[in-house]
């Protein structure tokens, strides 16, 4: 129970349940290993004990939880009970306002950092989210549509929905029949390989989307390709004409994997076009925005054409994005 104790202090579930009724345990070795994760040694009995004990520890130690959540329009905003005396206190709001002192009445709605010093020498920083008590009613009640997008293909797409799809039927929605909202099926990172896995609640990554939803034509570099690229691309396009009317006038299945072939194929033209210097700032900006955390994608989709989804059976040298055959 040690395990599940110090487990529980950082998070991580131990049991999980796959339907309704019946709860499975976590493997033992994967809590060790997500434990491992977040930096937290489980590997034996006694490293259990020492990991368990220095979180204790550091509860009792601790100025400032890692996040302070307060309300508005209910009890005043205060500041955290249980301090010592003395204990300075700072708010920089996410504007970039700083508040020093106890006055947290008039904190904006927002997600802001605290800061504490304590008299001793201690200090701790905490995100404070300061949140309405309760979520506005609309004015008046709406109506939507709900839409799988690769159904809402037109005379415009590739053979399924797309974003410029979308932006069309949310423009004839809202404005010519005052729709109040249009919901999607989820647009995430598909898992790279055909055929595609279709369910798009196992995407290879919940933070980026999928390229295959781009409007091919809206992209700023399809003006400018040269003219043995722009023959190039007149070829794609008329098979994407092929495959649109293949579904819209002839009643075949959507095949996502032969769009996104065709896609795929335009975007490396696209890419093969020397942005100007504002798109190529844009560009730079997106990249230092997203971080690490885009390389990896980037890396692991790249990798996985090559390999195959399954990072487990790729060669031992390319299956952690840190190593430098990756």
């Amino acid at each position: 129970m040690t395990l599940a104790r110090l487990a529980a202090r950082h998070g991580v579930a131990t049991a999980f349940s796959p339907s309704e009724g019946v709860t499975a345990p976590v493997p033992e070795a994967t809590v060790i290993a997500v434990l491992g994760a977040l930096g937290v040694d489980a590997t034996t009995p006694e490293a259990v004990a020492a990991s368990l004990g220095a979180a204790e520890r550091a509860d009792r130690e601790r100025l400032l939880p890692p996040t302070l959540v307060r309300h508005t329009g209910g009890e005043p905003v205060r500041p955290p009970d249980g301090l010592p005396d003395g204990t300075l206190l700072r708010v920089t709001t996410e504007t970039g306002e700083v508040r020093a002192g106890d006055d947290w009445e008039r904190l904006p709605l927002g997600v802001h950092t605290v800061d504490a010093e304590a008299p001793d020498g201690r200090t701790a920083r905490a995100t404070l989210i300061v949140a309405p008590a309760r979520v506005p009613a609309p004015a008046t009640r709406a109506y939507g549509l709900l839409v799988q997008l690769y159904s809402l293909l037109s005379e415009h797409s590739w053979g399924m929905g797309d974003l410029g799809d979308l932006r069309e039927l949310v423009s004839w929605a809202g404005r010519a029949h005052g729709a109040g909202f249009v919901q999607v099926n989820p647009l995430h990172a598909g898992v790279p390989g055909a055929p595609c896995d279709p369910s798009p609640y196992r995407p290879s990554s919940r933070r980026f989307p999928d390229p295959v939803h781009l409007r091919i034509e809206r992209i700023p570099e399809y003006a400018h390709l040269d003219p043995g690229r722009r023959e190039e691309l007149d070829g794609i396009l008329a098979s994407a004409a092929e495959l649109r009317e293949s579904v819209l006038a002839k009643g075949a299945t959507i095949d996502r994997d032969a769009v996104w072939a065709l896609k795929l194929r335009a975007l490396e033209l696209l890419a093969a076009v020397e942005p100007g210097p504002g798109r190529g700032a844009e560009y730079h900006d997106f990249l230092a925005e997203r971080g690490r955390a885009l390389e990896d994608h980037a890396t692991y989709q790249a990798l996985a054409e090559l390999h195959g989804p399954r990072w487990r059976s790729w060669p031992a040298p390319l299956r952690t994005p840190d190593g430098a055959a990756a």
